[in-house]
Parts: C-alpha cells; structure tokens; sequence
C-alpha cells in the first residue's frame, strides 16, 4: 500500500519505522521552556514561535539513530532549520555514515534517489553538505560526483562548491585544472584565492603563487597575516628573496602587522642563502622597531654564521642571546653539536653534549646523530661506546640510518648489514639511506655479488630510487678494481633513465680515467652536459688532471679554454699538473702564447707558474725563450721582488 505524507510518497511500512523514528528524535531534540499564561494565549493566536535546538542531542541522536539513511536525512533536515548550524563534531559523525552509504550505494545519484523515497525534498543545500562530507573524508572522487550531479539536478554550483573542487583539484596535483576553476568563477571570494594560495605555497609553485596574489589584490582581496607568512615562507626556501622583500613591502603598505614570525622566516632565508651578513643587517633592523628577538630566530643566526665557518660571529651571538636571558634549548645545543663538527670544532661540539646534563636537557635522536657525525668526521671512532652507553635513545629511521654510516666508516661492515636486518624486523621502512648503508656494509664485507644482486632488486621495486643510491654501488666497485661490472652497472642507469647527479657522473669519469680509458671518459664528460648535469669544480679537475696524465696537451688547452668561461677555481694539484704539462712540451710558439694567455686570465696563478718555472730551472730543462716572454709580460714576477730577477738571469745564462 502505497501512501501520501508530507515527505513523499513511502511504503507503509518503512514509514512507520521512519516516523516512529522522528518522532523519537522530536522529543528530544527541542527543549522546551516552562509557557506562561500569555505565551499560551500567543501560542493560541498563531504566533510563530523559535525551537532551539540542543546541539548535544544532535550528536547522540546522529551516533544512535538506526539507519545510516535516516541519520543523513536528519542531519539535512536540521540544516534547513532557522539559528542552528552543524558543528565540527556533527560533520564528524556523518564522515562514517557517507562513507557507509557510499559503500552500499556507490554512486551520488542513487544516495540521493535513497533520500527522495524516504521523503527527503532535494535542495542546493542537500549538494552542498554532501560535498562539504565528502571533501573531510577525504573521498575526492566523490566530491567531483557530487559536484557534476548538482549541476545534472537543474543547480547551478556556487562559490563555496567550486571552492572545494579547487582545493581538492591542488591536493591532488592537478594544478592547472584548478587555476581553471579559479578563473571560471564568476564571483571568487576571500576563501577562493585564500584556499589557492595556501595550496600552492604547500607546492612551491612561485609562478602561480605571484599570479593568484596579482588576481586577488586587483578583485580587492587580500591575504591575512598567516597567508602573508606562508608565502614569504615559500619565496624564502626557495631562495627569492627579491620577491620576500615585495612581499613584506605590500605588508607594511596594507597595514599588515609585521610579526615576530615573519622576522624570523626571513633571517632564516638570508642564512638558508649563506648570506649571514645579511640576515644580521635585518635582525639590527627588526631590533630598530622595538620587536625583541626570540631563541628562534638567534638559532637561525647563530647556524648561518657556522654554516658559513665565520665561528666568532655565531659566537658572539651566543653571547648576546644569553647577555639577554635567554638559556639554549635543546634545538639549539643540537645545532651546535652538528654545526661545530662539520667546521672541524669538533671538542667543542663534544663540549656542547657534554653540558647537556648541567643544562637539564635529555638528548633525544637529533642529538645523537649529530655525535655519530662528529665521531665520524673526526675518525674517533672509539668514542662512540663509552659516550652512547648511558643514552636512552629511540632507535627510530634516523637513529639507524646515523649508525649505518658509523658501522661502515668506522670498519664494521657486517655490523651494517645485521643492524639494516634488524631494522626491517622491528617495521622500519627503509630509506635511501638505508639502502645506502646497506650496499656500503655488503661491499666494505667483501660481498660484492649480493651487493649488485641487492642493487638490483632496489631498482627494480623503487624506480626513482635517489642518485646516492646509484652512485654508491658504482664508487665501491671502481674501488677494487671492478671497473667492467661498475660501468655496465653505470650504463644500464644512464639507459634506464635514473636520477643521476654529477657525483655520479664525477665517480663514473674517475673510474674510466683510472682504467686507462680517457676518451671514454671525455665522452661522458660531453654527455653529462647535453642531459643537462652542469660540471662542478671536480668535475674539471678530473678531467683536466686525467688528460695531463695521458699528455694529451690539445685537450688540456680545450678544457682550459671551457673553463674560463666558468667562475669554477681549479685546485693547485690540477694547476701543478697543467704546468709540468707545457713546460714539457716542446716550445712551440702557440703553446707559449696559450700559456702566457692562461696566466693573464688568471687560471694560472703567478705564484704556481714561479714555483714551477723555477723546478724547470733546477732541472736543466732549457726554457729561455718562455722565461722571456713571461718576465716582459711581468707575469712571474712581483714588483715588490724585483731583487731576484738578476738571480734568475745569472742562473739562465
């Protein structure tokens, strides 16, 4: 039997249930205040009265109600009522319940043909809250469903449901798809470009960052102070300070107020960027404004200036930050452990662990890989057990990655492996990291064939493995000797299309120029560039040094010629190498003009050419002509000098 009620027409006997079912939440779901005598005569008149709502009974109502379709029928229905609006807790409660019926039903359309038989009248608002569920759920797919069915029911989508498409189109990295719905439309609001801003900064996306801050100011619009510290942020670890610098400029303009936040981000650009001089121009600039630094931002400084060894500096910031009250954290008695180790201070880094317990700070894992990579990089490798014994440190990633290296620098190979072993049964996920302490524990133990069987399993269950990974199975192999097995490993990574860096391109061209293969070496050197790897200063000492070796004297002018047009300084063994080169050929006037050219461009130093000019001297090797053409061009010799010059004279004669 088929029957009409004001919610549609539903079987008889699902209505009863539902019914009984509203009326039980009716009861409760009012509360209802004593009426007076004149309320009563009101209430008679047929003045409307306001129901209020307990927000409480909506949430057990929600938790208890017996059908996931009438909990989602109740939740639109309170939506529709006048002063009451759906909390945090109440869309939390209907994540699940969606969910459910999204299991059951599938699709959007069938939902809502559920509610439709069940009585519910479908509205914009019925769209909006299933969009609205459906993006805190995270359920993305659904989002684009309910948006197409909203616009397929005869609604036309408004601001807040293209908002929430935009955001889901971010998160799933279809950027430009959702630049789209930001200029589709029609009338974008603060949360529009608010929504995109924030999504891009998460994606470091500066172009489109610039773009949607353009859009948004010119509609009128413009970004709250935590918006503004977002993007200085993002312009900041990207190292575009010229932009930061515009942005705190529109700042100041706006009226904005200049946080203590915003201060310390871009400090932390300036010495991100090694620029530590910078970064304290700031901060006396900041102090200027009566802002007073806190511990963060003498962090930053403090790790800037050791990051750029200019240690009495940061230590004369150590000094101000406590002339000024303050007590190094952890975070900061972390950093100077790290950063006086890698500057080769490494008993004052030990100094710094040691203080620890005067300062009442426990050291947790930062602290102790900080100490493994002092102990490293000084080789004390002894240290480690009597300093670690008393340390209660979680063996997280990090902790074992840290001791990985240790266990393979310090000559425990096997140690390595049995420690990666352990890791994958306590349900640590390897890093690449890991995997290269693996691969470093297998060949330092002489297991060169599971080292390449491991290799390559690696490559074949993660593809975009870190070039570290690549680079390192190939350096251990050149190491013994296996020069075949490490570039044939080295070409099937080039073929494959591997992330490789030019440290790996570096150790592969020092293995050719080791294995006598200098011409094969050359035409990596030439493809690296073409794929787009740039040479490094080793690089060109590689190179340079492998073709002075095999006294290919037109080479070594190429590269010489390549490399003045590069800022890169070549170390003084590549120098001492060139030189012996020429002056061992014969003196052929083009070999003594390229040199005296090098000298004038000053890829020679005068002082390497002297040094080396006088060894030819003492050796007899007959140079007359050069040391003429060098002493006219005043090449050699310094006016401050010019005493010796009768010396070298009497010795050529």
């Amino acid at each position: 039997m088929i029957w009409r009620c004001r919610w549609g027409f539903l079987p008889s006997t699902p209505a009863t249930a539902i019914f009984a079912s509203f009326r039980l939440i009716s009861v409760r779901l009012f509360s209802a205040p004593e009426v007076s005598s004149t309320d009563k005569s009101q209430a008679f008149s047929g003045e409307k009265k306001t129901l209020i709502i307990n927000p409480q009974i909506v949430h057990s109502t929600l938790l208890n109600c017996p059908s996931n379709l009438i909990a989602l029928s109740f939740f639109l229905w309170c939506a529709k009522q006048p002063n009451y609006f759906h909390d945090v807790q109440a869309f939390d409660c209907m994540v699940n319940v969606v969910s459910q019926l999204t299991k059951k039903y599938l699709t959007v359309r069938r939902i809502v043909g559920e509610l439709e038989n069940i009585g519910c009248v479908i509205k914009p608002q019925t769209f909006l809250l299933l969009l609205r569920i459906y993006w805190r759920s995270a359920l993305y797919g659904m989002v684009f469903e309910t948006f197409h069915e909203m616009a397929a029911f005869g609604f036309t989508p408004n601001t807040f449901a293209r908002n929430v498409v935009m955001d889901v189109l971010y998160r799933i990295g279809h950027v430009d798809k959702a630049i789209k719905v930001l200029n589709d439309t029609h009338f974008p609001n603060f949360l529009t470009f608010n929504i995109a801003l924030c999504n891009l900064c998460k994606l470091s996306d500066l172009s489109n960052i610039s773009y949607v801050s353009r859009r948004m100011i010119q509609l009128g619009y413009y970004p709250n102070v935590k918006t503004f510290e977002m993007i200085l942020n993002c312009f900041c670890k990207m190292g575009r300070l010229a932009e930061a610098y515009q942005v705190l400029g529109l700042m100041i303009t706006l009226g904005a107020s200049v946080s203590m936040n915003v201060w310390s981000i871009l400090i932390d650009g300036f010495c991100r960027l090694h620029q530590p001089g910078l970064a304290y121009a700031l901060f006396k600039k900041m102090l200027r404004t009566g802002c007073s630094p806190n511990l963060v931002i003498y962090t930053s400084l403090i790790k800037g200036f050791l990051d750029s060894r200019m240690v009495n500096s940061a230590s004369s910031i150590l000094n101000r930050l406590e002339c000024d009250g303050y007590v190094p954290d952890l975070v900061l008695c972390n950093v100077l452990i790290d950063c006086l180790s890698k500057v080769g201070r490494y008993d004052d880094a030990f100094g710094i662990f040691l203080s620890l317990s005067d300062r009442n700070l426990v050291p947790d894992s930062y602290t102790f890989c900080s100490l493994l990579s002092n102990i490293c990089l000084s080789r004390r490798f002894s240290l480690l057990p009597n300093i670690a014994s008393g340390l209660a440190i979680e063996g997280d990633l990090m902790v074992c990655n840290s001791l990985l290296n240790y266990f393979c620098k310090a000559g425990y190979p096997l140690h390595a492996v049995q420690l990666y072993d352990y890791m994958l049964a306590r349900g640590l996920t390897p890093d690449k990291y890991s995997f290269v302490g693996l691969l470093s524990g297998l060949c330092g133990a002489g297991r060169f064939d599971e080292a390449v069987n491991v290799y390559q399993a690696l490559i074949r269950y993660y593809p975009g493995l870190d070039a570290h990974v690549h680079t390192v199975i190939v350096d251990r192999l050149i190491r013994v000797g296996k020069y075949h097995r490490a570039f044939r490993l080295f070409r099937r990574a080039l073929e494959e299309k591997y992330p490789l860096d030019v440290v790996s391109y570096n150790f592969a061209i020092y293995g050719l120029f080791k294995s006598g293969r200098i011409y094969e070496a050359y035409t990596l050197y030439s493809q690296m560039k073409e794929v787009g790897v740039f040479p490094n200063a080793h690089t060109y000492n590689l190179v340079i040094s492998g073709f002075c070796k095999g006294r290919d004297l037109k080479m070594v002018k190429q590269l010489m010629q390549e490399i003045s047009k590069t800022e890169v300084e070549l170390d003084h063994h590549t120098i001492n190498s060139v030189i012996k080169l020429l002056f061992r050929s014969y003196p052929y006037p083009s070999d003594l003009n390229q040199l005296i050219e090098m000298c004038k461009s000053g890829l020679i130093p005068d002082e390497a050419m002297y040094a080396q000019f006088s060894k030819g001297l003492a050796s007899g090797i007959n140079i007359g002509h050069a040391q003429h053409s060098l002493m006219r061009d005043q090449l050699l010799v310094d006016p401050s000098s010019s005493d010796d010059i009768p010396d070298v004279a009497a010795s050529v004669g």
